[in-house]
C-alpha cells in the first residue's frame, strides 16, 4: 500500500494518503484552468477514507462550481487541494500537485483537449531546463 505526504503552499493543511491514486488524467476543461491558473489541472483520484486532513486553523474552505460539486482550497494561500461531488461521496479527486511525496502511477490521459487553452501545445518540443530558462538570468 502507498502513504503519500502533502500540504499547501503555506504549510497550513497536511495530507496524509494512505492509499493510491486513480484515473489520474491532465484535465484542460475551462473550470480546470481557470481554478489553477494554468493550460490544465493533473488530477486522480483518492478514497475519502484513506485521505487524512489537519487543518488545525481551519485554514480549508471551498468553492461550489455547481451544486453538490466544490473545490475545495487553503483559505491562506488558495493552493487548491481537492474536489469532492456529492454524487461520488466515497471519493475526492485530488490536485497531485499538493503531494510532497513521490507517486507510483502515472496520468493515463489529456482530457478535454478541445477546451484547451489556444496557446499549450501538447506536443511542444521545448527546451527542458533544471532552472529558470536560461534568458531570464540576463
Amino acid at each position: 500500500m502507498n502513504m503519500y505526504k502533502g500540504s499547501c503552499l503555506c504549510g497550513a493543511i497536511e495530507l496524509t494518503l494512505d492509499g493510491g491514486i486513480t484515473d489520474i488524467i491532465h484535465c484542460h476543461c475551462s473550470l480546470c484552468r481557470k481554478s489553477s491558473g494554468t493550460a490544465y489541472a493533473t488530477n486522480g483520484f483518492v478514497n475519502v477514507s484513506e485521505l487524512k486532513v489537519s487543518d488545525p486553523n481551519k485554514q480549508m474552505t471551498y468553492f461550489e462550481v455547481k451544486k453538490g460539486m466544490k473545490r475545495h482550497f487553503c483559505k491562506t494561500c488558495a493552493t487548491p487541494i481537492f474536489s469532492s461531488n456529492a454524487q461520488n461521496p466515497d471519493r475526492y479527486r485530488i490536485r497531485l500537485g499538493v503531494l510532497d511525496s513521490d507517486i507510483t502511477e502515472r496520468p493515463s490521459a489529456h482530457n478535454f483537449v478541445t477546451s484547451k487553452a489556444n496557446w499549450d501545445d501538447l506536443d511542444a518540443d521545448l527546451p527542458r531546463n533544471d532552472r529558470y530558462e536560461p534568458v531570464r538570468g540576463k
